[in-house]
């Protein structure tokens, strides 16, 4: 596509941006948009689950006088055909999504082991070549059919001997799952059965999914080392080491990987960009924020993936620190009093990012000015404020921001106001984000039930 086509494309997107807000008002997921408290009209069929009411919040953020009067101008949605690792793409930056205006469950499978105090889900599917990949908290590995459901194998990984962690998470790259495990161990399986290619130990735990690219395996692990290894044999290539941190968050951030760089972020808040081919540094950064005092909230760890798009990085910290940096230099383009755990999401000119306060941001790309901002439901119990909410995400397609709740509720809302547009149930809670490919929405909740909505 030239691009005058492209910008002719974008143009007719955005002109059409306020009419489809308005229809989305009428879709998701194939059910009538509720009222602002989640409840459908009188006399229309009520939706199962427990009642919330969005205004349960308060804000932190407060957007910027001059940004919140530009208009959002998104570029058109466009097919994924993949997900094939955390994130979507190695550098993170899947942009805006093509999904129907309204979807509805299609199928949904028992992947296995669930989540429990002592077992967590940390990391989402990836999708590749019409099968869907998940890995359990036994770190049991399945592959499914996306077309409906069927499942092609699994495959228990975890030792006898060594019960009761925490995983990683899962990559597809050349025909390959590879699995990075809470044993210590790296894992290639074949993508088609499930039979072990190799076995590589990396000498400790691994909370973040691996990435692949250009035939290498990158992984992290939780004493803050990360791995480079051949595809093909397991072979380590190459190291760096961070400064340990013994206290973090749960969960880690895959690296990113793109034009030549792997951005590896840790949990004591150092950010490094090194060659892919060597493993030579070309710059860090340290996101480290005096904002809060309190012990959880001083944490520095960076546990959102970093995104490498178009040049620049964009990374965040819990203790409320979020920069964009220029990928060949390390400078600082700008940076913003922002904590999150979560991942930003990058469309066009703007990031979209859930904060520690559970609230969502719509954030100007290259300014780093706060468009817009939603307070999310932050408890189940609003009036005695118990049973806090946490929120995953967000995704977004076909002009919504996704977002899902560990309550058992996913939220689509407006990329453009922040406007909530409608609510979905899911089995259960949900920790990891949504995954989306060939138009599909897959939600992985915590009592191991994978759904798809199509």
């Amino acid at each position: 596509m030239t691009v005058k086509k492209k910008l002719i494309t974008n143009q007719v997107h955005a002109a059409f941006k306020t009419l489809a807000v308005l229809l989305l008002q009428f879709f998701l997921f194939g059910c009538e948009i509720p009222e602002l408290d989640f409840l459908n009209e009188i006399g229309e069929e009520r939706l199962k689950g427990k009642r919330i009411s969005v205004l349960s919040h308060y804000s932190e953020l407060t957007p910027d006088e001059e940004a919140s009067k530009e208009p959002i101008l998104l570029p058109a949605p466009s097919p994924n055909e993949d997900w094939p690792v955390a994130g979507g793409y190695p550098n993170h930056a899947m942009h805006h999504m093509e999904i129907r205006d309204a979807i509805t469950e299609y199928w949904s499978v028992d992947i296995g082991a669930g989540a429990e105090s002592e077992a967590r889900f940390i990391s989402a599917p990836v999708v590749a070549k019409g099968s869907i990949y998940a890995m359990d908290t036994l770190s049991a590995v399945s592959a499914y059919n996306t077309r409906n459901g069927e499942r092609i194998w699994k495959i228990h990984l975890e030792p006898d001997y060594d019960e009761g962690h925490i995983g990683g998470g899962i990559a597809y790259g050349n025909q390959v799952i590879f699995v990075a495990t809470g044993f210590a161990e790296v894992i290639a399986l074949n993508a088609k059965t499930g039979k072990v290619f190799w076995r590589q130990s990396v000498n400790s735990p691994m909370r973040a999914s691996p990435v692949v690219r250009g035939g290498r395996v990158f992984v992290v692990t939780v004493d803050n080392k990360l791995f480079a290894l051949n595809g093909n044999n397991g072979e380590i290539l190459w190291t760096h080491n961070g400064v340990a941190e013994s206290a973090s968050l749960l969960g880690g951030a895959s690296p990113a990987v793109g034009s030549g760089t792997v951005v590896v972020a840790y949990s004591s808040g150092e950010l490094f960009a090194l060659k892919v081919e060597t493993g030579r540094v070309l710059w860090q950064d340290s996101l480290s924020s005096l904002r809060r005092t309190d012990s959880v909230s001083s944490l520095s760890h960076i546990r959102g993936r970093p995104i490498i798009d178009r040049g620049k990085v964009f990374a965040v910290s819990h203790n409320g620190l979020m920069v964009c940096i220029d990928l060949r230099n390390g400078q600082r383009i700008w940076e913003s009093k922002i904590g999150s755990a979560a991942s930003p999401w990058v469309a066009g000119n703007y990031l979209f990012l859930i904060t520690n306060d559970m609230e969502i941001a719509a954030i100007n790309r290259e300014r780093g000015t706060i468009i817009w901002v939603r307070g999310l439901p932050r408890f189940e119990n609003p009036r005695s404020r118990t049973d806090p909410i946490i929120w995953t995400g967000p995704v977004l397609a076909s002009d919504r921001l996704i977002a899902a709740g560990s309550h058992g509720y996913a939220l689509a809302i407006s990329p453009y106001s922040g406007q909530i547009l409608g609510r979905v149930d899911l089995p259960d809670g949900v920790d990891v984000p949504p995954v989306i490919a060939q138009g599909n929405v897959y939600f992985l909740a915590n009592d191991a039930e994978l759904v798809a909505y199509r």
